[in-house]
């Protein structure tokens, strides 16, 4: 391992001392829970840094795709806590092979469910990141089967436990707003025109066909890994299906509403420009901007983004905005809360974020509420249902786009009514060998 590497393991978030003390103090003895990952990109290790941090894991076994991932990734484990956990390129070998009591996943999106239903069926603990499909009938699946499981699910919905989210939602619990009549979920960034990248041989060290999985097997491009493959509609939703779970997820979190009744979306690429893709080159495929329209029993619900004008004169770039007739609350990031009163005579009120540096989430009270879960056997803060919820507004957001028209959504059965074309975008085929969980 090289020095500029050791550096950055002795200077990361919670790195000293991780395993140093015993993870069992005083007469009573804490579990200690044997613990493996699928997905050794960054936010993987980011989960599986503050599982050993908790002091109450054992890291066994590590897989991914891309062996340089995978080789560094148990280096890190190595070197924080002395774990030498196994390797694997194959989440099915792993999981056939070990003893495993929690699986952390944090795969591109089009494996969240068919990795978390796996880890499930094998009597594991699942801690999943967002989405929780890539489609509504994948997503459903998880949530049956971590039902019938009885195994405790986190959905990686940080926010939704985070202290200034939390306070935000007992304001709106508590009356301050009044009426509220409209919620609108946003989130803007810079970008401009997008010009096409060359394709290319996949690295010597990556696994491209495994990390296509049940998706197309489409040309691989740098622009697709590492990092890049939210914006692939092959494998992801675009921003709805990734910063857009968060806020709907907040919006869930207020309303006694689980469901719309109607959801129309609409959005294009109008400054990156067409998508392309051929043998030679591609781009990204999902919208610069997107606006959808969830309607509610009583309310209307709308969802924004934009990856161009850079952050511009508006006053918040990211958040909920809950509108009722004593006042505006925005909840937002690293900008805690802030209310702004119907009546000006009354003074604007603010709660500053409390965020875990560096990233800026709140990844350990996620992780102690899902540790909570497991010893009390009682849902999980983010459970698969409530990640299935909030997932489920961002996809019926992507299907009507790709219909180019309004849909209406029965919630319970999970069904658009006498719509057999839009229904068909509820699922999608599987390639080659892998098969659509039921």
């Amino acid at each position: 391992m090289s020095i500029d590497r050791r550096k950055f393991i002795a200077s990361a978030a919670t790195a000293g001392a991780l395993c140093a003390a015993p993870a069992i103090h005083g007469a009573q003895k804490s579990p200690t829970y044997r613990t493996a990952v699928i997905g050794a990109g960054w936010w993987g290790m980011n989960i599986l840094r503050e599982a050993v941090a908790s002091q109450r894991v054992k890291v066994v076994a590590i897989c991914d795709v891309d062996q340089d991932k995978l080789e560094l990734a148990a280096e890190e484990i190595e070197d924080l806590c002395g774990d030498q956990a196994k390797t694997y390129g194959d989440f099915r070998e792993m999981l056939d092979r070990e003893q495993i009591d929690i699986v952390i996943i944090a795969t591109p999106d089009h494996w969240h469910a068919l990795n978390a239903i796996a880890a499930l069926e094998k009597g594991c603990h699942v801690f999943v990141e967002k989405p929780t499909g890539h489609t509504i009938g994948e997503s459903r699946a998880m949530v049956d089967v971590a039902q019938a499981t009885g195994r405790s699910v986190q959905v990686g919905l940080h926010r939704r436990i985070g202290p200034h989210h939390v306070s935000a939602n007992q304001f709106l619990r508590d009356g301050n707003l009044g009426t509220i009549g409209a919620v609108r979920m946003f989130v803007n960034s810079k970008g401009g025109v997008e010009r096409p990248t060359r394709n290319s041989e996949p690295p010597e060290t990556l696994d491209w066909e495994m990390y296509c999985g049940p998706a197309p097997l489409r040309p691989f491009n740098r622009k697709i890994h590492p990092g890049g493959f939210r914006h692939f509609l092959d494998f992801a939703n675009g921003t709805l299906g990734d910063w857009g779970v968060h806020w709907l997820d907040q919006m869930l979190m207020w309303s006694e509403e689980k469901y719309p009744k109607s959801v129309y979306s609409t959005g294009g690429r109008p400054v990156q420009g067409p998508a392309v893709l051929n043998a030679t080159e591609q781009t990204t495929d999902a919208p610069d901007s997107q606006v959808a329209v969830y309607q509610f029993e009583s309310f209307t619900a709308t969802w924004e983004h934009r990856k161009f004008a850079g952050h511009g004169p508006e006053r918040h770039n990211v958040g909920c905005y809950f509108y009722g007739d004593r006042g505006t609350l925005h909840v937002g990031w690293r900008d805690g809360w802030t209310f702004y009163p119907t009546d000006s005579k009354k003074a604007i009120q603010h709660e500053d974020a409390q965020l875990q540096e560096p990233d800026g989430h709140n990844m350990q009270l996620l992780w102690a509420d899902f540790l909570r879960s497991i010893e009390s056997g009682k849902p999980a803060t983010c459970s698969a249902l409530i990640g299935h919820q909030a997932t489920n507004l961002s996809l019926l957001g992507m299907l009507s786009m790709k219909l180019g028209r309004s849909i209406a959504w029965d919630g319970a059965t999970e069904t658009i009514p006498g719509d057999a074309e839009a229904n068909g975008l509820l699922r999608r085929e599987y390639r080659g060998p892998w098969k659509y969980p039921t």
